[in-house]
């Protein structure tokens, strides 16, 4: 993943670098079927609410409407301004799981700006630990401080964290339950950490995304922001419709310890 590499040396997470690095050598347990991780779909969810119940987010309807949602990891970055102009020239709204040390904390603003122009601003942890690896009460700071941060700067608390490289265990459920966030993984994935090529990027994003998908990109990475409007396009072209991550599960809502994907 040199492209990391080079971003974090410029930003200055050098160590926050290191622990992503690993995704890219070891895909997730959570992910890869070598595990038990029970995880609920989109639509379970929206099954899972009244059948008589409105989508309570926006005019999108994700159970008649062909939905996938745009979520980007470890921002904001130096990059953000760029992609947030994209999603608002595009009409498009996205799920931001944001880091702290270095990110939220370098860029408050951007936060806010998330937010004021209708994303879902989400945990990425504070310093993306492990957070299979480390002990509860390690967990909790890791996922208090930014919950915190962006209710300071937004004012709403998060409701959705993604445990960094998808891992996750009974332990972080019942942290997560705790402090009232569902946990949310992904469907689609670039592994734009590996590549600077846009439009091998906007291939591997084409290729995967079906109904109900959630992708996984990351806009800290070089190649990344310039592929996201030829995704957003070529996705609408297909007859998707991009939402939020809450937005795909409306009427049913995300419960604090369960895993969605």
């Amino acid at each position: 993943m040199p492209s990391l590499t080079r971003k974090m040396k410029k930003t200055g997470t050098g160590l926050r670098g290191a622990a992503v690095f690993a995704a890219a050598a070891a895909v997730t347990l959570a992910l890869s079927g070598c595990t038990r991780l029970e995880t609920t779909a989109p639509s379970s969810a929206r099954a899972a609410a009244d059948t008589k119940a409105r989508a309570a987010f926006g005019t999108v309807d994700c159970r008649r409407a062909k939905c996938i949602a745009l979520t980007f990891d470890a921002g904001p970055s130096e990059n953000s301004a760029r992609l947030l102009d994209i999603l608002k020239e595009k009409r498009v709204p996205a799920t931001f799981f944001l880091l702290g040390k270095r990110h939220i904390d370098t860029y408050p603003q951007l936060v806010g700006r998330m937010a004021d122009e209708g994303h879902e601003v989400a945990s990425h942890t504070w310093t993306h630990r492990i957070l299979t690896e480390i002990e509860p009460d390690e967990i909790r700071e890791e996922l208090r401080r930014p919950n915190e941060e962006i209710e300071r700067l937004t004012g709403r608390r998060p409701t959705l964290m993604r445990p960094p490289q998808g891992r996750t265990d009974d332990t972080v459920h019942e942290i997560c339950r705790e402090l009232g966030l569902a946990e949310v993984l992904w469907s689609v994935t670039a592994k734009d950490y590996k590549t600077t090529d846009s439009d091998l990027i906007t291939r591997r994003v084409l290729d995967q995304s079906s109904r109900d998908g959630i992708i996984l990109l990351h806009d800290i990475y070089d190649g990344t922001v310039p592929a996201v409007p030829g995704i957003i396009d070529a996705l609408k072209k297909r007859g998707y419709v991009f939402v939020t991550v809450p937005q795909l599960l409306a009427p049913g809502k995300a419960e604090p310890g369960k895993v969605y994907r």
